[in-house]
């Protein structure tokens, strides 16, 4: 199932406010101003996975509460597995940085390296830029479609009063929410368990890992981290 804009979760965590960048009408519309700035010269890799290594790192997950299959590495390219890379910012460690033109996410380690994780990313027409931070973080997340969603596909109406979290919910195992000040924006990272997705544009704005790499992005990942999204 594709992610939605305007996913809401039953089950959120509170998010203390902060200060954003810029307005939230700039987000939503892909507004670049002031990524300029940035210093990315990203992106020497220090080795690919063997088939081995792929297999280990997106082995099943039995212990969930849902337990995750393995991801059939066949389905996806090589190069979106995850990796450390070379990676020169100014953002600090812990920056999440989303490159939707390479369909990219970037953890910054702050020496000069990043983890590179594969990601779906929007679909024409949905895709955004700008800064924004992690508002809240949620496992197993119940997702529910928003009115204008719902408006544009009237067969998710069904869940307009929340899907219960699960394999088949599009949230996936773990998910986490973009705020500007204050305000969620209607965007996340979020977990999927459809390799063949990875390396494509098929949402509403949204950015899915896979389950293996979201759920290793979320534990380092704490509320108030910068996130910035670079133009597409």
């Amino acid at each position: 199932m594709i992610i939605g804009d305007g996913i809401a979760d039953a089950a959120e965590m509170d998010a203390p406010a902060r200060p954003g960048n810029f307005s939230r009408r700039a987000f939503l519309v892909g507004s670049a101003a002031g990524l300029g700035a940035l210093a990315l010269a990203g992106c020497a890799t220090s080795g690919a996975m063997t088939l081995a290594e792929a297999e280990k790192v997106y082995g099943p997950l039995p212990n969930e509460r849902f337990p995750v299959p393995a991801v059939n590495v066949s389905k996806i390219n090589p190069k979106y597995l995850r990796r450390t890379v070379r990676y020169d910012t100014k953002e600090v460690a812990g920056t999440i940085i989303v490159d939707p033109r390479n369909y990219y996410v970037y953890r910054v380690e702050g020496d000069g390296t990043a983890t590179r994780y594969g990601a779906n990313v929007g679909r024409a027409g949905f895709l955004w830029s700008g800064d924004a931070y992690i508002g809240r973080k949620a496992e197993w997340p119940i997702w529910t479609p928003p009115k204008e969603m719902i408006q544009r596909q009237p067969e998710v109406a069904k869940y307009a009063g929340g899907m219960a979290p699960g394999l088949g919910n599009p949230l996936g195992a773990r998910t986490l929410y973009l705020y500007q000040d204050g305000v969620y924006t209607l965007y996340t990272l979020y977990s999927t368990i459809m390799p063949e997705t990875i390396g494509k544009g098929i949402s509403s704005g949204c950015v899915g890992l896979l389950t293996q790499d979201m759920m290793d992005l979320y534990s380092k990942t704490p509320v108030n981290t910068k996130v910035v999204v670079l133009p597409a």
